[in-house]
């Protein structure tokens, strides 16, 4: 089963709505013994950094994230906090992804950068399954993460930057899948897929 994790800076409702809507069989997870019975994790997150890493390290889930084997899906603030740090409060992140989140820059565009925009495939990935280049998915932040070796799709706001990371059993996606229609959803149903094809 999914285990969805409940924290202080999750976006709980709006993702558990789209897993119910595909039909999904899963669980809010609260403490560490009940992530152990999960088969994958759903990290979503929403607001500052700095206090979702807090949140996180209230009942230790931040240690067991780093040391999972499990599949798990970053959701925006999820996703960043996978890598080392940000700039955003001088957060220390979980460190599974090499890489520190940078703010946008606001005289170039409106930060946060909030609404539609496409994604271009790096490469192939099971997330990514059905996807195309060019399709748009809704995004909202004000931090990004710098394009790297573990992006497997970029997107482009002021300069390109890293929409979906995929490293080890760890995947990220800075967009809003819960919010992002059919294709959205597919994504969603992607890492279900892959999670039970493990």
């Amino acid at each position: 089963m999914i285990a969805l994790i409940k924290y202080r800076a999750g976006n709980i409702a709006s993702v558990s709505n789209a897993l119910e809507r595909l039909g999904v069989d899963f669980y809010l997870a609260e403490t560490t013994e009940q992530l152990d019975k999960a088969d994958g994790i759903i990290f979503p997150g929403v607001g500052h950094a700095y206090s979702a890493m807090e949140s996180l390290k209230e009942n230790g889930i931040d240690a067991w994230l780093k040391s999972t084997k499990k599949p798990v899906l970053g959701i925006c603030v999820g996703m960043q906090l996978l890598f080392e740090s940000s700039t955003e409060g001088d957060t220390k992140g979980l460190g599974v992804i090499p890489g520190k989140l940078l703010k946008f820059d606001a005289s170039k565009e409106k930060v946060p950068h909030m609404g539609w925009n496409s994604v271009r495939k790096q490469a192939d990935h099971p997330l990514l399954q059905q996807i195309s280049n060019d399709d748009f998915l809704y995004f909202v932040h004000s931090y990004y993460a710098p394009e790297n070796e573990y992006a497997v799709a970029t997107c482009d706001y002021i300069h390109p930057f890293t929409a979906v990371v995929s490293k080890d059993n760890f995947f990220g996606v800075q967009f809003h899948p819960e919010k992002s229609g059919k294709l959205g959803a597919q994504i969603l149903q992607n890492f279900v897929d892959y999670v039970y094809s493990q």
